[in-house]
């Protein structure tokens, strides 16, 4: 099985793999491999994301990892991210200096930027007040640019985040931009295949960030852009039918995008050798379990057997009201179903389900706290019995719909909001009980309800309701009353990496609250969550 330290391992390269590892190598073999070395930015995520929109693969790996080890990736580049830190501070982010012996294509970006001119012999240092935000870029006159050609403007506008600058730059480099904070802000050396910006690239406030990331890879470092979800599909039914061979799987379906489009695809590979099971943990949203029962017996012509576990679930739960407790019972109660549901599939062998990237990297590394674990990643049993099939854990999200979309799925499943694999039992706080997952229901599905009434489905990344472990004092009818609050939460994202808290209308916020007062027994108080991410998580808990 996959642990958290099984994870660091396919992440950096080492060890030897089995399951989903071997899967996953397979269906990325011969394909050129960008690798981004995460220093600690909260935008590494989102700089994988550029580079594979760019139709080039990418991992993240740490900083920590050795020249060696990354030699062994045989990376077509390597992209150094920014970082929260001065590249003075004691035991700031480093990368081993052989790595610049490798005769690889590196960028760096923001603190790799000042990292590689610090190591590499040139100075970095205080540069006056900083630059934080929307900055101006100029080509400095009378030098030759690489990255900055006569295709990308003189002047540009682009997104600083820095205190520190690079004063000088390395022997063999030369300046190509700068900033009035920033006098070197773009310097480069083209015989040694290194190239560095001070700004941020990946983020949308920089208007031609992805030009430039494009032209790095496919210019200066030679990659093809043959990462596309038609090729992820062709290379990953290829990989599925290797691992699963002549045996039977079987694969939990929660009634997410995830889970949906993993069955869609393993179906595709192995076809009447794969059979679905719909675990009812009666943790799901309201008319949830229907849904998705109707649409993979009737529409997907999938083999599906529906098993109502709501029971075994509440049982389990009881007097539970740890976080990371709730969802580690839910994930190994969700395995042992499975065991006691493969009737006529009792020889499967494997266990299809629908891990994405966000989920092994929020769950944990040797070099990365655990942020939450989820339940088909960190949750699962020690003694689990089944061999994982994983064939969505190299991507984001909106990869994932996009594979969906190849597959013929339907957009009420393609554009499903995301879901927590312990469903409702993570959005109550403290212990969870039927009656608390019934007004939850009820609020939820006023939430989506009138989002999708205003038209702003597509807009948001996620948005639900969470009951928290509190009564407050009301007034109803002339009447004091003691009930529950509500929060509404709704976020706007692009990889569910970091988020931002949605800027719904008023007007569409004070309908939610009259109609969850009104039709929700049990409610007297809805507030609205604007926490973004970070600090804060998509879920409360």
């Amino acid at each position: 099985m996959s642990t958290p330290d099984g994870i660091t391992d396919e992440l950096a390269g080492l060890g030897d793999p089995s399951g989903a590892e071997k899967e996953s190598s397979a269906v990325v073999a011969g394909r050129p491999t960008v690798l981004v070395v995460d220093f600690g930015a909260q935008y590494a995520q989102l700089i994988a994301r550029r580079v594979r929109e760019a139709n080039v693969y990418s991992e993240i790996v740490p900083h920590t990892i050795s020249a060696g080890e990354l030699a062994s990736r045989r990376p077509a580049a390597v992209i150094f991210s920014g970082g929260p830190k001065s590249v003075h501070v004691e035991g700031a982010p480093a990368i081993d200096p052989g790595v610049y012996d490798l005769d690889v294509p590196i960028l760096g970006i923001c603190y790799g930027a000042q990292l590689i001119a610090q190591q590499l012999g040139g100075r970095v240092g205080g540069g006056g007040a900083g630059e934080y935000g929307r900055t101006v870029l100029e080509r400095i006159e009378g030098t030759a640019s690489t990255l900055l050609t006569d295709d990308l403007p003189a002047k540009q506008t682009v997104w600083m985040s820095h205190f520190d600058a690079v004063l000088e730059v390395p022997d063999g480099f030369v300046a190509t931009a700068a900033s009035e904070g920033a006098p070197n802000a773009v310097y480069e050396s083209p015989d040694r295949r290194i190239w560095a910006v001070q700004y941020h690239p990946e983020v949308a406030h920089t208007p031609h960030g992805q030009e430039l990331i494009t032209r790095f890879l496919h210019e200066l470092a030679g990659c093809d852009a043959s990462w596309t979800m038609g090729n992820f599909i062709e290379s990953s039914v290829t990989a599925i039918r290797a691992q699963v061979g002549d045996g039977r799987a079987i694969c939990g379906l929660s009634g997410g995008v995830d889970s949906a489009v993993a069955a869609a695809l393993v179906h595709r590979a192995i076809g009447s050798q794969l059979t679905c099971v719909f675990v009812d943990t009666g943790l799901m949203r309201k008319h949830e379990g229907d849904q998705v029962v109707e649409t993979f017996r009737r529409h997907q012509g999938i083999e599906l057997v529906h098993v109502r576990a709501g029971d075994r679930f509440f049982d389990r739960l009881a007097g539970v009201t740890e976080p990371e407790e709730k969802r580690k019972a839910i994930g190994e109660l969700f395995i042992r179903v499975f065991e006691d549901a493969r009737g006529g599939v009792q020889d499967a062998a494997f266990l299809v389900q629908g891990t994405l990237y966000p989920d092994v990297i929020e769950s944990g590394t040797a070099h990365a706290s655990t942020i939450k674990s989820h339940h088909n990643v960190g949750g699962l049993p020690e003694d689990l019995d089944f061999e994982l099939v994983e064939p969505l854990r190299l991507l984001f999200k909106d990869e994932v719909r996009a594979v969906g979309h190849e597959l013929g799925l339907p957009d009420e499943i393609v554009w499903r909001q995301p879901f927590p694999g312990p469903g409702l039992g993570v959005r109550i706080i403290g212990e969870v009980t039927p009656d608390k997952v019934a007004t939850l229901q009820e609020a939820d599905a006023i939430v989506r309800e009138e989002l999708r009434i205003a038209g702003l489905e597509r807009e948001i990344w996620q948005a639900f309701a969470v009951l928290p472990d509190i009564r407050t004092v009301g007034v109803m009818g002339d009447e004091r009353t003691y009930g529950y609050p509500v929060i509404i939460r709704a976020v706007t994202s692009e990889d569910a990496m970091t988020a931002d808290w949605a800027r719904i209308p008023y007007d569409v916020l004070e309908t939610m609250a009259s109609r969850i007062i009104n039709e929700v027994p049990g409610v007297n108080r809805v507030a609205y969550d604007v926490t973004s991410k970070p600090p804060g998580t998509i879920e409360w808990e």
